[in-house]
């Protein structure tokens, strides 16, 4: 059951509504029929905090959205969803159904294996939805360590694969005393083509370049590690605490998960922001393009190469690898290309063995129907 509405009325074309997502409301193919439109805005075991037209809901989830997310975990709802709520006796409502995203951040679920390296249970988990741009915060330093450019490549991979654009923002540049353009230099190496802004929120310097992304309804999510400046960035788009804050650890500069949930932040003048708990690991999730996009700059050496299928590793005439012997590409780099390729491959073709799966137990439980009423006796 959902709580009685706050007091209050939105405007939904603020949140992003439009005629397009109305349309998706009138289908008929998602039994949306007698439903309002409400966009998620929080969730929490199993219920949701949404803001619909006539104000805010705490809402259960109906029968639909349980069994489609039973079968698969990425169904659920989550922040910033567009969702259709059916009206319950008293002036309640409950979630009938997640409406078609046009964007989805979705993390493979990870683990560490024995070996200390990431693996993949097959399973994903949609951190944010329907976002037009991603910022990837990395602090210009965590203790004494520069920013990780690894992490960096990775987020930028799943933000393209998301469908969303992503922007890197290098955040407490007021923390490092010389070396930010060399800095920023190397971060705009790991994400081309991508816009690199530096950023000292506490300072209030590069948050305007920041905050133009979301000019109208725009929606962001801002993704990183603990520690990374996160909150304090969307308290200074927003222009006020609204997010709690902590300094980070002395001992190695990282921070204390302050934010706890994903939350949907209305900005004043217009735009949406999802701020985000601190990710300790992301692993890939179906990639297609992603991963070839972060690593233009390699995939543009390999068509030199002498052979198409070329490996970069010990081939003869490897435009790839003679660009690591010059120096023309790091050879942290091409290490990194590597290791999301092979994770890539690795969680690819765990979804094809569990789509195998799940189609084997799908006919093992149509055999056993059969057998049971007779239908297969001659």
């Amino acid at each position: 059951m959902s709580s009685p509405a706050n007091t209050g009325s939105f405007d939904l074309s603020l949140l992003g509504w439009d005629d397009s997502l109305a349309a998706g409301l009138t289908d008929d193919t998602h039994n949306t029929h007698d439903t309002v439109p409400a966009r998620v805005a929080r969730v929490d075991r199993g219920a949701a905090e949404v803001i619909a037209a006539d104000g805010h809901h705490h809402v259960q989830y109906g029968a639909r959205i349980r069994r489609a997310a039973a079968a698969d975990p990425v169904a659920l709802p989550c922040v910033g969803d567009w969702a259709a709520l059916r009206a319950l006796p008293e002036g309640r409502y409950e979630l009938a159904t997640v409406l078609p995203r046009r964007t989805a951040f979705v993390r493979g679920g990870v683990s560490r294996d024995s070996r200390g390296g990431l693996s993949g249970d097959g399973q994903g988990q949609v951190l944010a939805a329907n976002v037009d741009v991603v910022f990837v915060a990395e602090p210009a330093m965590h203790a004494t360590d520069l920013a990780d450019l690894g992490r960096v490549e990775r987020l930028v991979a799943l933000a393209w694969e998301s469908g969303a654009t992503p922007v890197v923002v290098v955040t407490k540049t007021d923390l490092l005393d010389l070396g930010l353009p060399e800095l920023l230099d190397d971060v705009r190496a790991a994400a081309p083509g991508v816009e690199v802004h530096a950023v000292s929120a506490m300072a209030g310097e590069g948050v305007a370049e920041v905050r133009a992304h979301l000019a109208g309804s725009g929606t962001a999510v801002v993704l990183g590690a603990s520690g990374a400046g996160k909150s304090t960035l969307v308290n200074a788009m927003a222009g006020a605490e609204v997010m709690e804050t902590q300094q980070v650890r002395a001992g190695d500069g990282r921070g204390r998960h302050t934010t706890v949930h994903r939350e949907l932040i209305p900005l004043p003048g217009g735009g949406l922001v999802i701020d985000t708990p601190g990710i300790r690991r992301v692993g890939l999730y179906q990639m297609s393009d992603g991963v070839d996009l972060v690593f233009a700059d390699i995939e543009e050496l390999a068509r030199e190469c002498r052979f198409a299928d070329c490996g970069h590793q010990a081939e003869p005439e490897c435009a790839v690898m003679a660009a690591v012997d010059s120096g023309e590409l790091p050879e942290r780099r091409l290490e990194s290309w590597y290791k999301l390729q092979r994770e890539a491959a690795w969680m690819a073709s765990r979804s094809d063995a569990r789509a195998r799966s799940e189609q084997t137990r799908k006919w093992k439980i149509i055999h056993k129907e059969m057998r049971r009423s007779g239908r297969n006796r001659p």
